[in-house]
């Protein structure tokens, strides 16, 4: 090997070559230098010396090596990794994301080389990358061993969220979070949290991590410990854990207990938000306790003093109270007296006059209004109440100024099968019975005369403020004309009548203007032969005897036969008997003709 090269004597490792730029970037004289070195050491020699000088004998690309710090300048750190030249790392990978670097000058970090030489001819080096591989390191040993790790949770993507487990990214399905459907995740976002590792894939950089699983398993551990000593009747703290629209569930540590909507407060909860949130602390008491189905119902109100002791000489019946209206039903509306103690007003004890109508039309929610205590039953918790007995009776004040006897005046509010319905003071209506509107006409044909919205005056008859009830009349209005004509009729005396209807029974008369009255079959005639309704026509005259006289049914009785039977007595004591030899005939005779020359002469 001759001389003149310049590499005779020098160690091998002293012989490396200065980089320019890029390895394709050599100027002439250096390419004949490396033939020169070529033609003293050979090819092969030469060829070691390159791959040295360019760090690929030492493998280093892809590793992580540690390195000083030379010098930090602006926003990068200059490390010296012991090669040919020093490599830039940007500060910000040195801290966290909104820290500031503590690096200084002199101190030793691990880093990971990309590329031994880039295009500017410096080394590229990465600390993020170095964390990683150090990260993935220490995460495989754990998952071989079956260990948890600790991470962060820091952002969401499609079906889950990323966690940071110092270094290394990881997935977290949305189905891992938790053991129970997590809907606010914000509050665990940040905070360190303990995970377990279900699958990892270094070649794709594939790290698959629960939550779930580390929960489980601690709850499975606390839930053992806790339900080895659980007794209703025991006063827990928990946390509210979940809230739904009949109660909440409450984390007793390890455990879940429900907390009905029923037994948050011994006033009414609507909602359970109402009362609690996610997250808050409380204190509750084991009311049941299923060691089978391992089921625990908590409550809170029991831990409070019971307001329905003592309810009855709080609120005796007959006092008034004021209250506020807390739920509206169908059937009534629900007014608190005091926090816990809740009556009901029935629907039918809310409005003396408004019938039928729903109680959200007369009261609202949160309105304050005066109630009666109308039942208490503290067994079953229940007090009935009158918002009605608050206010006047307005039958009793129609009572008080409308006396029977007192003329009203008002409009036909409906008019039905049996009477007119009249709108009277006070919101009240008073009833005028068919059999109350006219003296002659009969009741189907006197309504015909009226119709709804006629004003018109009636009579008060009667006030029943038990039953609610006012009874008017019309006819009353005018003198009774049965009374006038009655005043001259006696019983026994005998009327002239028009027939003015003959039926099969019996035929109908007029009595003198007075009314009609019935004529019975038996009562048409003495004789039997002569009791035959269709011997008569309308119209015909007919004397009677007035045998009864009903002046307050307004009613009159009347017979032919019995007339006749006071005219046969009569003839007999006026023309003889038939103990004197005279018959009959001959009696009834002589009275017919002396009528008829009575008649002649009159």
């Amino acid at each position: 090997m001759g001389g003149g090269s310049g590499w005779s004597g020098v160690p091998h490792k002293d012989r490396r070559i200065q980089p320019v730029g890029r390895k394709d970037q050599y100027t002439r004289k250096e390419e004949v230098n490396m033939a020169e070195a070529a033609a003293d050491f050979g090819m092969e020699d030469f060829a070691s010396l390159l791959d040295e000088s360019l760090g690929r004998e030492a493998g280093l690309e892809g590793t992580v090596i540690r390195g000083t710090v030379v010098s930090v300048d602006g926003d990068f750190a200059l490390v010296d990794v012991g090669l040919k030249s020093e490599g830039r790392i940007n500060l910000k990978e040195f801290s966290r994301a909104g820290e500031e670097s503590a690096l200084r000058p002199g101190d030793v970090v691990d880093v990971y080389v990309e590329r031994y030489e880039d295009r500017d001819g410096i080394i590229v080096l990465s600390r993020d990358k170095a964390r990683r591989e150090e990260a993935w390191n220490v995460l495989e040993t754990k998952f071989n061993e079956n260990q948890r790790v600790d991470g962060i949770i820091f952002g969401r993507v499609k079906g889950g969220f990323t966690v940071d487990l110092s270094g290394a990214v990881a997935f977290l399905p949305g189905s891992q979070v938790d053991i129970r459907p997590v809907r606010d995740i914000t509050p665990l976002m940040g905070n360190p949290q303990t995970f377990q590792i279900l699958k990892m894939d270094r070649a794709r950089g594939n790290i698959v991590v629960s939550r779930r699983a580390v929960l489980e398993e601690s709850r499975a551990e606390e839930r053992a410990k806790l339900m080895a000593g659980l007794k209703e009747g025991m006063i827990l703290e928990g946390v509210v854990k979940n809230i739904t629209d009949y109660g909440a569930f409450v984390d007793l540590g390890g455990v879940d207990g429900l907390l009905h909507v029923t037994d948050i407060s011994w006033k009414r909860v609507n909602h359970p938000t109402e009362a609690l949130s996610i997250g808050q602390t409380v204190k509750v008491q084991v009311i049941r306790f299923n060691p089978e189905t391992q089921r625990i119902s908590l409550g809170m109100k029991q831990l409070e003093a019971d307001p329905w002791e003592g309810v009855q000489a709080k609120y005796p019946v007959g006092t008034k109270f004021m209250g506020r209206v807390t739920n509206i039903t169908d059937y009534g509306a629900f007014v608190e007296l005091e926090p816990g103690v809740e009556g009901l007003v029935h629907v039918s004890e809310m409005s003396w006059t408004k019938k039928n109508i729903h109680p959200g039309k007369i009261v609202s929610t949160s309105q304050e209004v005066e109630v009666m205590v109308l039942d208490v039953d503290p067994e079953k918790r229940r007090i009935s109440l009158g918002l009605k007995q608050c206010l006047g009776n307005p039958w009793e004040d129609f009572s008080a100024k409308f006396p029977p006897g007192t003329v009203v005046e008002g409009e036909i509010k409906n008019i039905t099968e049996f009477g007119l319905f009249i709108g009277l003071e006070g919101e009240i209506d008073g009833m005028v019975h068919l059999s109350d509107l006219d003296w002659k006409m009969s009741g189907d044909e006197a309504v015909k005369d009226y119709k709804r919205g006629d004003v018109v005056k009636a009579k008060v008859l009667d006030v029943d403020t038990e039953k609610e009830r006012i009874s008017l009349g019309i006819k009353q209005l005018a003198e009774d004309p049965f009374e006038r004509a009655a005043d001259g009729l006696r019983k026994g005396q005998i009327v002239t009548c028009v027939i003015t209807a003959v039926q099969d029974n019996g035929i109908e008369v007029d009595v003198g203007g007075m009314g009609t009255a019935f004529i019975r079959k038996s009562d048409l005639s003495r004789e039997r032969n002569d009791q035959r309704p269709e011997r008569f026509a309308v119209g015909e005259k007919v004397d009677a005897k007035v045998t009864a006289l009903d002046t307050k049914n307004r009613k009159i009785s009347v017979s032919i036969k019995a007339r006749e039977i006071d005219e046969e007595k009569q003839a007999m004591a006026e023309y003889g008997s038939t103990d004197s030899g005279a018959s009959l005939g001959d009696i009834l005779g002589a009275a017919l003709r002396q009528k008829q020359e009575e008649t002649k002469e009159d």
